[in-house]
């Protein structure tokens, strides 16, 4: 199939087929957002208007921690709290309704700057892959030969499958989602069952064979929550 500037990154995000593709795919945005917000863009001032407005959740700042640069996101930090500080919290005039500030309140922690720039990139992204799914055989195959599909990602691919494919491929196409789910699961128990195994005295000593089961945990809650621990 001829590759155009759209199928490109996501024919190589499903090529590794390590993992679910589409942790791979946010991922990817991710962490260029970070490594974005963390350069020289955190001196750009639309940039740090939204930054400011937006603000980041637990998952990013954790991101942004882990890059070299503390400075960036400090300097960040204090314009973030200059804001909330003027907008948020400062004293109510005579006639201000208070409910007002709880509202503000609720608005502030459920933002994030990065959660929005991914979520605009995976809506585009997303129509790509529905787009190569009902036009090309070669990523029919290429999607049916995935590790896996995390639950979260399962359930949002079956959900956008009833808008953005045809009556005749929507079906073939959850099918697919819940046969790589189903079949991750059945991998999953068996290593975290042997895991459980393990912990009996009989199973003990020197040649005691974990298989494939010492790292059954943590991929046990990435592929239920899309997010591998640690």
């Amino acid at each position: 199939m001829r590759e155009s500037i759209l199928t490109i990154p996501v024919n190589e995000i499903f090529e590794p087929k390590e993992g679910c593709p589409v942790c791979r795919m946010r991922d990817m945005l991710e962490k260029r957002t970070v490594e974005y917000i963390m350069g020289a863009a955190m001196m750009e001032p639309d940039v740090r208007i939204e930054t400011n407005r937006l603000g980041f959740c637990k998952t990013h700042f954790d991101m942004m921690l882990k890059q070299k640069n503390r400075l960036s996101l400090a300097l960040m930090l204090q314009t973030r709290l200059e804001t909330l500080k003027n907008d948020v919290f400062s004293k109510p005039s005579l006639f201000e309704n208070k409910q007002k500030k709880v509202k503000s309140l609720s608005k502030v922690n459920s933002t994030c700057f990065v959660c929005s720039k991914t979520d605009w990139a995976m809506e585009r992204l997303m129509v790509t892959v529905f787009e190569l799914y009902k036009t090309s055989k070669e990523f029919r195959e290429l999607f049916k030969q995935q590790e896996f599909i995390c639950m979260p990602h399962c359930e949002m691919l079956c959900t956008l499958a009833e808008k953005e494919l045809d009556k005749r491929t929507a079906p073939d196409f959850r099918d697919d989602c819940l046969a790589l789910a189903g079949k991750y699961i059945e991998t999953l128990y068996g290593d975290v069952s042997h895991f459980c195994k393990m912990f009996d005295y009989r199973n003990n000593g020197e040649n005691a064979d974990w298989a494939n089961s010492r790292d059954s945990v943590e991929r046990t809650v990435g592929f239920l929550t899309s997010r591998m621990p640690g």
